[in-house]
């Protein structure tokens, strides 16, 4: 209803107040804008004209919306000097709408010269984090309810890691990698381990899980612990050794779960012989027959408690199929696939996120590039400025 929508939008700005958001102060001086939006407004500040337009935001896809909390802010921080945020009315979808093609997300109405440098920054913004949150939406839509860590932090630029991560919360994602990712919502890195530690026991995956064991007992308690397990190619073995140790070491429960991340070049060495058998076979990489072989395994020695997770190569079309055909998997790691480094709609993901932004009003009259009219959504909700 739109008074919950608005009530909505309030609680949302007081949780993200501007300062969470670290702006470049440069934004205000068009530094980060398309020139030509800086030179449109030099151009009307020297011909003496300051109209007061509409500017309609529109998605060019459908998705989940993130980035709107993020963009009010910036319009109310970043405004261009002389202009306070009252002179410019501001009407928005909220972050975690979805959202159709063409459908408008944000509009914008005032002096145009208050606000003609920030339409790069906004737009990008926009495009960034709804990206990642309609790519998340839609590995937990073929997740099917199991939690789904966001891994993308390793994948891209570490200045993006907050923002994305807030994203990855938006769209959905129970945990993120880092603790910047989570900066946002407070929110903490998930996992356990590297494939690092491992090595730097030598290879030993069950001494480097005792280990991390000893770590977190002592200095992070709330950590689940999850063994790394497929580091010699060998996850059935592996898994084995490392849950009946972590049973002799520490008890029944100790061990919350395994993750299974090979090399989708590799054919893990619990199946072989049935890949010499069948060459046609897809038994590379993390793989149903994988899953179900190690299932079978953990729980004929009394692990059923130990969850499998599975990481590597995973999209929404292969975590659907792993769903539809009931592979026992209790959790997914996702990461660079959600920041759009896949094969696009090949993948049931998105390879980009673009919005427009058009002047469909100039001084309370309709006056747009031809197809870019205004398009009203009653969805949208107003700013009420402090």
């Amino acid at each position: 209803m739109p008074d919950d929508r608005a009530a909505a939008l309030r609680r949302a700005l007081d949780r993200f107040p501007a300062s969470v958001f670290h702006f470049d102060p440069r934004i205000r001086e068009g530094w980060l804008s398309d020139r030509y939006f800086v030179r449109a407004a030099a151009t009307l500040d020297q011909a003496g004209r300051d109209p007061h337009v509409t500017m309609q935001v529109f998605s060019k896809r459908a998705g989940v919306v993130a980035g709107a909390f993020e963009g009010v802010r910036l319009i109310e921080t970043q405004l261009a000097d002389g202009y306070a945020p009252s002179s410019v009315a501001v009407d928005t979808l909220l972050d975690g709408d979805s959202v159709e093609p063409w459908e408008t997300v944000m509009l914008l109405r005032g002096p145009y010269r208050a606000f003609a440098h920030l339409e790069t920054p906004l737009l990008g913004t926009l495009a960034r984090r709804s990206l990642v949150a309609s790519n998340v939406r839609r590995v937990i839509d073929a997740a099917a309810g199991k939690p789904v860590i966001f891994m993308g932090a390793r994948h891209d630029d570490w200045r993006v890691q907050t923002p994305d991560g807030y994203a990855a919360m938006v769209g959905g994602a129970g945990s993120v990698s880092s603790d910047a990712g989570g900066a946002w919502w407070g929110g903490r890195g998930a996992g356990t381990m590297p494939h690092a530690l491992i090595a730097a026991f030598g290879g030993d995956v069950v001494e480097a899980t005792l280990a991390f064991t000893r770590y977190v007992r002592a200095h992070e308690p709330s950590v689940g612990v999850v063994s790394l397990v497929d580091y010699r190619n060998d996850v059935v073995a592996d898994a084995l050794a490392v849950a009946r140790a972590m049973r002799e070491a520490f008890g029944d429960g100790a061990l919350s779960g395994v993750r299974v991340d090979t090399s989708e070049k590799l054919v893990d060495r619990s199946l072989a012989e049935r890949a010499r058998r069948e060459p046609d076979a897809a038994l590379t990489g993390v793989n149903p027959p994988l899953v179900r072989r190690l299932r079978e395994a953990l729980d004929g020695e009394g692990f059923e408690a130990v969850g499998i997770i599975a990481s590597g190569g995973f999209t929404p079309h292969k975590i659907e199929r792993f769903e539809q055909a009931g592979v026992p998997v209790a959790g997914y790691g996702v990461g660079s696939s959600l920041l759009g480094h896949n094969k696009g709609e090949a993948d049931g993901l998105l390879a980009s996120f673009d919005f427009t932004a058009d002047v469909v009003e100039l001084d309370g009259r309709p006056e747009s590039k031809v197809g870019r009219e205004l398009r009203p959504n009653d969805r949208l909700v107003p700013v009420e400025w402090a």
